[in-house]
């Protein structure tokens, strides 16, 4: 008799079932870490950010009406000793600009993101990242 060489098919099933269970168990976990890690990219995002503003401060006497303004000179502005970042602004983690608001409504500014659903409010990955900081800062 011959005797083929190479895997039944029954047995690729019971193989491919394997991986099946082994990937929906570790998915969800690594899933679930890539979205804390864009949390924690957006807040380093803006604390950075707000450093830029503090120096800003510092050589304007006044926060910046516009983030254009942290990078490239603005016309009206004879203090200004930037830039005071070394990139462009980033857009934050989810591919969304910042939103920023000077005056802000509780404190000199407004710095956010809106996070992962680009609303307003929301909770866990969706929640808005750094009006917390903001309503802190204001005390």
């Amino acid at each position: 008799m011959k005797k083929s060489k190479g895997f039944t098919l029954l047995e690729l099933l019971v193989v491919i079932v394997i991986i099946g269970l082994l990937a929906g168990y570790v998915a969800p976990r690594y899933f679930g870490q890539v979205g804390k890690s864009e949390v924690q990219v957006a807040r380093a995002q803006i604390d950075a950010l707000e450093k830029a503003f503090d120096q800003y401060r510092l050589d304007t006497r006044h926060y910046p009406q516009a983030l254009d303004a942290l990078t490239s000179k603005p016309e009206s502005e004879a203090n200004w000793s930037g830039p005071y970042l070394k990139k462009s602004v980033p857009n934050d983690p989810w591919g969304r600009p910042y939103v920023y608001r000077a005056p802000g409504t509780k404190s000199d500014y407004d710095l956010y993101s809106l996070g992962r659903d680009g609303k307003p409010g929301g909770t866990g990955e969706d929640a808005d990242i750094g009006i917390e900081t903001q309503v802190a800062n204001s005390k």
